[in-house]
């Protein structure tokens, strides 16, 4: 039975989310008290972590060789993976300037008028309308990667 990339990708987050909870329960049961018995077998649990890991690192190659072989809109999915990514930077970097230049979480008052006014080193409007543009493009991009996680098959 093939497997759609996207329940991979589910896949891979259980996984993932497993073997940090291996690893935490094998660090508080690595050592216990002379007389006393660990709660857990820490030797079981490292084997079955080392399981997991392997399950993992599987989904995760298989994941790469279909992203890196899945031809989407413009390239390949794996192109649309970093356009993702760096366009939610953008978005972030420039959402950040126009908070900073329009001066929110500062005081934005005077109470004498012998202290400074503050102004904008930055154009905010513009920035806000180049924020809203990044986040329609990140939109357009994260639908194409989301529909695409659930047409294509994963490959072996």
């Amino acid at each position: 039975m093939r497997m759609k990339l996207a329940e991979a990708l589910a896949l891979r987050s259980d996984a993932a989310r497993r073997a940090e909870q291996l690893r935490a329960r094998i660090v508080a049961s690595a050592r216990y008290q002379e007389g006393e018995t660990p709660a857990e077998d820490a030797a079981a649990l490292l084997v079955e972590a080392g399981e997991v890991l392997g399950e993992l690192e599987t989904l995760i190659r298989r994941i790469n060789r279909t992203n890196a072989a899945t031809h989407v809109e413009g390239g390949t999915l794996t192109d649309a993976l970093a356009r993702r990514d760096v366009l939610r930077l953008r978005h972030r970097v420039v959402t950040s300037a126009a908070d900073a230049a329009a001066g929110e979480g500062q005081r934005g008052f005077r109470q004498l008028r012998s202290e400074l006014k503050m102004i904008p080193a930055l154009p905010v409007a513009q920035l806000r309308s180049q924020a809203d543009d990044l986040a329609r493009q990140l939109r357009e991009v994260d639908t194409v990667i989301q529909r695409t996680n659930w047409e294509v098959d994963l490959l072996d």
